[in-house]
């Protein structure tokens, strides 16, 4: 049997189609983690084998686990956000990091769009009140229409959500430093300071990915200047947001609810103050797991990898270390 071209890891213990069948098209060994899919399995494997692309999920990738593998060429992201992996390091050792954006972007617009549903109708505490023999005929729903939503980031999910709320008949406000000079989406009105929108946002929702400047950038003095009663929902993540300052708006009645596919800790704990909480919503991170969703994403970073190993160009929106990368948007090592 002819040895593989390239031997790729993915930090999983699974690869969707058609993302695994391009990579073993393509002449690839591809390996995968076991079920415990955790941070000592993947610097194990890391440090002894010779693996020439890295398919990047959640498991953390640290500085040391980088060094220790050589034969490294490239990590690929399999979604957004790459909190998870030391980018810093990768650059210093000229490995090429890619990240997949836009592919999940409809999934976790969905899902944000149900998050403010449920947060605003109560439909979880609803359900689980039938469930239990109780016909809770409460009469305090909260109608979404004439109401405003307050987006901090306004990129491709951010703008699906604005476009959804506005048919609600909400009102719609963005804030979003990064992307100031781009143009605002049809309907939304962009506002100069954080503070601006939090003043105005009855319903705010987060579409930020989690960098310096961006962690902790919801806490005390922000949640605050928010309309009382105003709804929170945070489909980006968790960092983001200050939960023992969300829990206290809660708990006093200073907001109406929060509803949260992403927390600072995952897996939620199991005594974390947010679930004791009837007005506090939780999905499992969940936001881009749509078999449509998960088959893009895996198509997306497949295409990345294999195009750095072959050293053809990259699409500069998918490389997050450009510095990393050739002039071709290859192999920069």
């Amino acid at each position: 049997m002819p040895e593989a071209e390239f031997t790729v890891l993915v930090t999983w213990d699974h690869f969707a189609e058609p993302g695994l069948g391009m990579l073993r098209a393509a002449g690839c060994e591809v390996l995968f983690l076991g079920p415990a899919k955790n941070k000592a399995e993947l610097d194990a494997c890391l440090a002894t084998r010779k693996i020439d692309g890295l398919v990047s999920r959640t498991v953390e990738l640290d500085a040391a686990a980088l060094r220790s593998c050589p034969s490294l060429r490239v990590v690929s992201k399999h979604g957004v956000g790459v909190n998870n992996i030391d980018v810093a390091a990768a650059t210093e050792l000229g490995i090429p990091v890619t990240s997949t954006p836009g592919a999940n972007s409809q999934s976790v617009a969905e899902l944000t769009v149900g998050l403010i549903i449920a947060a605003a109708r109560r439909i979880p505490w609803l359900v689980d009140e039938v469930r239990h023999g109780r016909w809770s005929r409460v009469q305090d729903g909260y109608q979404l229409s004439g109401q405003t939503l307050g987006l901090v980031g306004l990129g491709q999910v951010g703008r699906r959500v604005a476009a959804v709320a506005a048919a609600l008949g909400m009102d719609v406000v963005a804030y979003d430093p990064v992307l100031a000079g781009d143009p605002a989406a049809d309907g939304v009105r962009r506002l100069p300071q954080l503070a601006d929108l939090l003043r105005v946002a009855d319903v705010l929702s987060l579409h930020v990915p989690l960098t310096a400047d961006t962690r902790g950038m919801i806490g005390a003095d922000e949640i605050a200047l928010l309309p009382h009663g105003a709804l929170v929902v945070n489909t980006s993540r968790g960092e983001v947001l200050d939960e023992s300052a969300l829990a206290e708006g809660l708990r006093t009645g200073r907001l109406r609810a929060a509803a949260l596919d992403t927390l600072a800790v995952e897996p939620v704990r199991p005594d974390d103050p947010l679930l004791a909480l009837d007005n506090v919503f939780v999905t499992p991170h969940v936001g881009g797991s749509t078999t449509a969703s998960v088959a893009a994403v895996g198509s997306a970073a497949a295409t990345n990898l294999l195009a750095v190993l072959r050293g053809e160009t990259v699409d500069r929106r998918r490389q997050v270390n450009p510095s990393a990368f050739t002039a071709a948007g290859g192999d920069a090592r």
